[in-house]
């Protein structure tokens, strides 16, 4: 008489435990994954207007790179370093006469001091302005003299939970934030994507960025792009941080135990050479 209820109630509870899986199988498939960057990236517009790069202003303590060339060489050769400096002529390119190193560091005035043209100030102009200025100014000794200016010391410092931590390099002046991610071999999987900190010299003042890389509007940020002696920082996630406390408690034991048992090793030592005697 009870065996049919016994089997609808079955089928209710196979019924109840397979809507439950579907449930959890559906929302699991909703969640996009913690080591996913612009997490919104789908809900976007698929072309967004590029921003205009900030080029890097120069700064005390920057290095330049300066030549000066033209169709007639030994005109163009006064404004140059190794041509002014005899120290320096083993540095000439035998092919062109041209310096091989020709480097300028901007004082902590902000100036350079340039063959022929004397004291410079070049503190917060762009490489392009300086160029332009020293291109008009060589001009009125030189005919169509070819100059070119390059920042040297261009490096940023990726510091964190990234794979290769450290300074990078950088050979170009349109660099972000993903270009130093990537030469830094990526963020670990423990890495806080949505809390990356820039740290930025302003005007001998410090900038504190936070910068989410779960949103795609990060890509439009005026801080997308660095600026050299830029410090990226990424911290660690709640992971990473739980397990450190996890292995500092046990170490924490561990010590605390191996002491417990060292000094009661000593004392039943003591003891056995009491009883003994």
């Amino acid at each position: 008489m009870n065996i049919l209820p016994v089997k609808n109630g079955r089928k209710v509870a196979i019924l109840a435990v397979c809507s439950i899986l579907l449930a959890l199988t559906s929302s699991c498939s909703n969640k996009t994954s913690p080591l996913t960057y612009f997490k919104d990236i789908n809900e976007l517009h698929s072309e967004v207007r590029q921003q205009a790069v900030p080029l890097p202003k120069l700064a005390p303590d920057d290095e330049l790179f300066i030549t000066v060339t033209s169709l007639e060489p030994a005109a163009a050769a006064p404004f140059n370093l190794a041509q002014t400096n005899p120290g320096l002529r083993e540095e000439l390119d035998e092919s062109a006469a041209t310096p091989k190193q020709q480097t300028f560091v901007v004082n902590s005035r902000g100036e350079i001091n340039f063959p022929q043209l004397g004291r410079i100030h070049v503190a917060g102009m762009t490489t392009e302005q300086l160029c332009d200025m020293l291109t008009e100014r060589i001009s009125q000794s030189v005919e169509d003299p070819l100059v070119i200016v390059e920042l040297v010391n261009f490096r940023v410092n990726v510091l964190g939970e990234v794979k290769k931590p450290g300074a990078v390099k950088v050979m170009r002046q349109r660099y972000s934030v993903l270009d130093a991610l990537a030469d830094a071999g990526d963020m670990t999987e423990f890495g806080e994507r949505s809390n990356v900190l820039l740290i930025r010299e302003n005007g001998g003042k410090q900038e504190r960025i936070r910068l989410d890389l779960n949103s795609s509007e990060v890509l439009t940020s005026p801080y997308f792009y660095l600026q050299p002696n830029d410090y990226i920082y990424v911290e660690p996630n709640k992971i990473r941080q739980d397990n450190s406390r996890y292995n500092m408690n046990n170490s924490y034991k561990l010590t605390v135990v191996s002491t417990i048992v060292s000094a009661a090793s000593v004392i039943a030592s003591l003891i056995i050479a009491l009883t003994v005697k």
